[in-house]
């Protein structure tokens, strides 16, 4: 039975509240309830990365975000019908109001949790030398290194067999033997796992000319092997569907502080001081979803990392699009993300 009730919060909270209790609820929608129990509104997985593409300060109100008249139904209504209405209106998330507004329940689509397999081959870049890790990294393939008694990698592969990904493609360099002998085909995870060895680094795309030519028709979803996430690979895998274009990358905001006064002029006059800004950007967070005509493109064990594969689509007037995320996210790429890493996942146990 859904847990609806973790999907509430007030409507003196914060985007940033909203989108840990969106997070923690797993349910794609956060519910705004006043002292009363009257439903205010709600905000829904899309509507928070649209506000991140809006730049929208996450310590700020919820209001410019929520949808103030989202669609409810009234307690009384056949769960059959509220169902077909969810359908007719294209909606995952039916709230539940009694005659006076007052939030009762929530009805969720089936549809929301993913029971068939998916189709989208999955490609792994775990071929890296890990410098920066040494001497972690001096026996051990970074994406082998463990984080809560798991190796990286292999947090990552049962990540996507949860969502129903059976496909699998691990890039290979350094060390490999040590990821072959732990992983094997795979079948103790209940999918496929194929080997792309690297004769020399091909950097994070140039293992897309490995792989073998008939892969189907679905995208192909590429990950780097030293990320850990709880982005929702299917609805990435949507999201790139809906919007088309040959690739989608998914970004990550990351904010820079100024330590100093920054000082605002026109020639020699002072305008204005502003005292350690913040800025935002979005940054990339090593996960893409690429179209089977994109490995075309990729000449054969050339060394190509995927941000140059992305620009050249680009001058090529291909679309490329963001994805992004809000879960948690984390690229293990130092020895501070690394016990980073160490805390969080025993914080969530």
């Amino acid at each position: 039975m859904t847990d609806w009730k973790s999907s509430i919060i007030a409507p003196s909270e914060t985007l940033e509240k909203a989108i840990q209790t969106l997070d923690r609820a797993g349910l794609r929608i956060v519910m705004v309830v006043d002292q009363s129990g009257k439903l205010l509104g709600t905000i829904t997985d899309g509507d928070i990365r649209r506000a991140l593409l809006r730049n929208v300060d996450l310590r700020g109100s919820l209001w410019g975000v929520m949808s103030e008249h989202p669609c409810t139904v009234h307690k009384d209504e056949p769960r059959e019908r509220i169902l077909a209405i969810m359908r007719e209106k294209e909606l995952i998330h039916m709230p539940i109001v009694d005659s006076e507004g007052a939030l009762i329940g929530l009805e969720v689509l089936p549809d929301l949790i993913y029971t068939d397999n998916a189709q989208s081959p999955i490609l792994l870049m775990a071929g890296g030398f890990g410098k920066r890790m040494r001497p972690l990294t001096d026996a051990c393939p970074k994406p082998m290194l463990k984080v809560g008694g798991k190796p990286i990698l292999e947090i990552i592969i049962e990540k996507f067999v949860a969502t129903g990904f059976r496909e699998f493609f691990v890039s290979l360099h350094f060390l490999a033997d040590v990821i072959v002998d732990y992983f094997g085909d795979g079948s103790r995870w209940g999918v496929n796992i194929s080997y792309l060895r690297e004769t020399k680094p091909l950097g994070t795309a140039g293992a897309l000319s490995l792989l073998p030519d008939h892969l189907g028709l679905e995208p192909i979803v590429v990950m780097n092997g030293d990320v850990l996430t709880n982005v929702d690979i299917r609805r990435l895998t949507e999201f790139h569907k809906d919007l088309g274009g040959l690739a989608t990358m998914c970004v990550q905001q990351y904010e820079l502080q100024v330590p100093y006064g920054v000082v605002m002029s026109a020639k020699h006059r002072v305008n204005d001081i502003i005292e350690k800004p913040t800025q935002q950007f979005f940054v990339n967070a090593g996960v893409y979803v690429l179209e089977q005509s994109v490995i075309a493109r990729v000449e054969k064990s050339v060394p190509l990392d995927m941000p140059e594969l992305l620009r050249r689509l680009i001058c090529e007037g291909e679309a490329v699009n963001q994805f992004p995320i809000h879960e948690y996210w984390i690229d293990i790429g130092l020895k501070t993300h690394f016990e980073q890493a160490q805390t969080d996942i025993a914080d969530n146990e």
